[in-house]
């Protein structure tokens, strides 16, 4: 695992969120090609469900409040191995 760190820190400190797998609602996002030229004309599209995943450990910082990362986290979108979800790098 590389080392994690940040450049600068927002209004939350810097911090560390350790490793956890849990379970709940997530959110995938892709970008759909809805036709023009390439590259002009995408539209977002959004699904989600719910399954066991992991988080591996994460350095980071922000300009939101530390309460509201950690109630908002099921409306986030996550990305990770669906074959191995509880398994994932990311």
């Amino acid at each position: 695992m590389a080392q994690q760190f940040t450049e600068g820190e927002g209004k939350a400190a810097s911090h560390v969120h350790p490793a956890v797998t849990h379970s709940h609602d997530h959110y995938h996002v892709t970008h759909h090609h809805s036709g023009g030229m390439v590259g002009s004309e995408f539209e977002h599209r959004a699904y989600w469900h719910t399954h066991e995943h992991n988080h591996n450990d994460l350095t980071h910082s922000h300009d939101y409040d530390h309460d509201d990362e950690q109630q908002e986290h099921a409306k986030e979108a996550h990305m990770h191995d669906h074959a191995h979800p509880t398994e994932s790098p990311g």
